[in-house]
């Protein structure tokens, strides 16, 4: 969902996959912790930066 769309919001992504803002916040939080993603810049102009490793 990132991947297709970085300047996707937390309600945008919320709302696709059916679940609370909440529980996206708390699956973002995962991810950023363990350095899967990044958001860069404000939370009205800025992306997400998912960083892939191998």
């Amino acid at each position: 969902m990132i991947k297709e769309n970085r300047k996707i919001t937390i309600p945008e992504m919320a709302k696709q996959l059916g679940i609370s803002t909440r529980a996206v916040e708390k699956q973002l939080a995962g991810l950023k912790k363990a350095g899967k993603v990044n958001r860069i810049g404000s939370e009205k102009g800025g992306y997400w930066l998912v960083n892939i490793t191998n």
